[in-house]
């Protein structure tokens, strides 16, 4: 039975560029998927077509139980949608706009009341609750447009990039607030280009690259398709680097690397800390002294790069999202 969030054989192009090229999900219910991958790999064109603002040149969507393309108007009342830019009107407070919003949604006006300032506590915006939202920091707008999406408290949310632009510290506070949102049972497609994102809030990654989805798993699946793990030692002494190499070979699952200039050796290993307990009394038992010792696991970026051939954390735009996202850039000016 398809999740919460299905997607099979998603295409859609703009001109000749192929924003999306078969893209394929399911999300259980409850659970988050992040969709990992640079500016212009489609995420953003992925979650358009999910949540009914774009509709696929073929493929098939359900959301919610609900098939995206023949109801739509149903999958709007069942999802939430928190775009990479902050859609608050900043002319309204913080609070005129949540109950703005639960108007929109037909709510009773005592209602959307009550429903703004449960949000505006969740979300720490109580003492700012009445100051123009022109007035909010980047991160307190991020919250708004967040708290906006959640007014009816929808089954299903999409999150695009919300942290993008986010100093560390409200990236810290936006991943708390994502977290007691999941916790709660709702079921999220969050996009990112950020590595750390993904590993900290992902049940499962879907890896996209050029429109397609490459490879998708847990991290830990994931970061096991880069060959594990490896001990990494930098020797005191130039001159007994090779000494140490001999060490690293007995315990090794592979060939050493050597870095003369940093008098660095890398092998891949099997057995954890275990091993790495093992690998320092062998060099102690030798007289080979060490300035660093660590056991290195593979990150995020390793299978980005193992899978692809380049960076997540890419700059680089093709056609597939750019468009989508300079009408958002051009919105936000006109508002201005």
């Amino acid at each position: 039975m398809p999740g919460a969030i299905y997607a099979e054989g998603l295409v859609k192009t703009f001109g000749d560029v192929r924003a999306l090229d078969g893209v394929d999900l399911d999300v259980p219910e409850g659970t988050v998927l992040g969709l990992l991958g640079p500016n212009g790999a489609g995420k953003t064109t992925t979650v358009r077509c999910l949540t009914t603002l774009l509709r696929p040149d073929s493929g098939k969507a359900v959301v919610a139980g609900v098939d995206v393309l023949r109801h739509p108007d149903a999958v709007r009342r069942s999802i939430g949608l928190s775009g990479q830019f902050a859609a608050v009107d900043e002319y309204l407070t913080g609070r005129e706009n949540l109950q703005m919003v639960g108007r929109l949604y037909q709510m009773r006006a005592k209602a959307a009341k009550a429903r703004a300032a449960e949000l505006l506590e969740q979300f720490h915006l109580t003492d700012a609750a009445d100051r123009p939202a022109k007035t909010y920091s980047g991160g307190m707008r991020r919250r708004l447009d967040l708290a906006a999406a959640l007014v009816v408290s929808p089954p299903v949310m999409f999150m695009d990039e919300p942290t993008t632009g986010l100093d560390p510290r409200n990236r810290q506070q936006l991943w708390e607030v994502i977290k007691q949102l999941v916790s709660g049972g709702t079921t999220l497609l969050l996009t990112t280009q950020y590595l750390e994102e993904a590993d900290h809030l992902a049940h499962d990654i879907a890896v996209v690259d050029h429109g397609r989805v490459i490879a998708q798993g847990t991290s830990d699946q994931l970061k096991a398709r880069t060959g594990g793990e490896r001990v990494e030692v930098v020797v005191q002494d130039r001159q007994r680097m090779a000494a140490a190499v001999e060490v690293l070979r007995g315990f090794g699952k592979g060939e050493t690397t050597v870095e003369e200039h940093t008098r660095r050796l890398t092998v891949p290993v099997t057995g954890g800390a275990k091993l790495l307990a093992e690998i320092i009394r062998e060099l102690d038992t030798r007289g080979i002294g060490i300035d660093d010792i660590g056991l290195r696991r593979p990150t995020l970026d390793d299978v980005f790069l193992s899978l692809t051939g380049h960076a997540a954390e890419s700059t680089d735009q093709d056609q597939s999202d750019a468009p989508h996202q300079q009408k958002e850039r051009n919105g936000k000016e006109a508002v201005k």
